[in-house]
């Protein structure tokens, strides 16, 4: 064979092996990214409660005397609801997420959107958690003008007037905790979206609770988040079919 075809030959023979390779790395990263979805046949879940011990802070009364017209919607005043306790210390408005372990899986986006309300001149609920790119609906059941101004650090900002008994859709793209929201027309309103890439969060109510479900087997690390009282974290492992008990207790601050 000539030097020219034995060159040509070996340029062809290393363009077949190339491709091959390529086409083996392809198939393997779409088989990984398959097997990557949970399976819910063994599913488990993370369970517990979120308790306060100590002195906790008295609530701050609300003032809304520059807008007469919620002012009127709270006779006794309106409380800030920063803190909120059961009777037993449990403590709510708590955001309870995996944080870490669970890989490269995919999860579809929830179709329902989340109902974040401006009521009594309050956000409603205080704090709220939801899935990227999941519709985020505010609504105004207010007979006066809001605004609602979410200032995130690794989001798209916006900021938006809605006039009286509105609604209006939004979405966040990426996964941010959490992210504090205004509003402009009233500066008493405060509130917090936490935003996952992922299914496995809640936020407690007043009895302090929280059930993960659905959870893939495996090594996990659970974070509870509180906007004054900052985060704690667990290392946990869930075995197949198993509701894993977590409890998180936050301290006032110096004990």
């Amino acid at each position: 064979m000539k030097p020219r075809e034995l060159f040509l030959t070996l340029i062809v023979s290393l363009s077949m092996l190339v491709c091959g390779v390529g086409i083996l790395a392809a198939n393997n990263a779409t088989s990984d990214s398959a097997s990557a979805k949970p399976d819910g046949s063994s599913a488990g879940s993370v369970v517990g409660r979120v308790r306060f011990e100590g002195q906790p802070p008295r609530s701050i009364r609300i003032s809304m005397s520059a807008d007469p017209s919620c002012a009127k919607l709270h006779p006794g005043s309106a409380l800030s609801e920063d803190f909120v306790m059961g009777s037993d210390g449990t403590l709510g408005n708590v955001v309870v997420f995996i944080s870490d372990g669970l890989g490269n899986r995919s999860f579809d986006v929830p179709a329902e959107p989340a109902v974040f309300e401006q009521k009594g001149c309050m956000y409603q609920p205080h704090v709220i958690a939801v899935q990227a790119n999941q519709h985020i609906r505010v609504v105004n059941s207010d007979s006066t003008i809001h605004n609602i101004h979410p200032v995130p650090a690794n989001n798209r900002e916006w900021n938006k007037a809605e006039p009286a008994g509105s609604t209006l859709e939004e979405t966040f793209a990426r996964e941010e905790i959490a992210i504090p929201v205004k509003c402009n027309v009233h500066p008493w309103m405060r509130s917090y979206i936490a935003v996952f890439k992922h299914p496995f969060y809640a936020v407690t109510g007043k009895d302090g609770s929280f059930d993960l479900r659905n959870l893939p087997p495996g090594e996990y690390t659970v974070k509870a988040w509180h906007e004054k009282l900052g985060t704690m974290t667990e290392q946990i492992t869930v075995a197949p079919g198993e509701a894993k008990s977590v409890d998180f207790v936050f301290k006032s601050p110096g004990r």
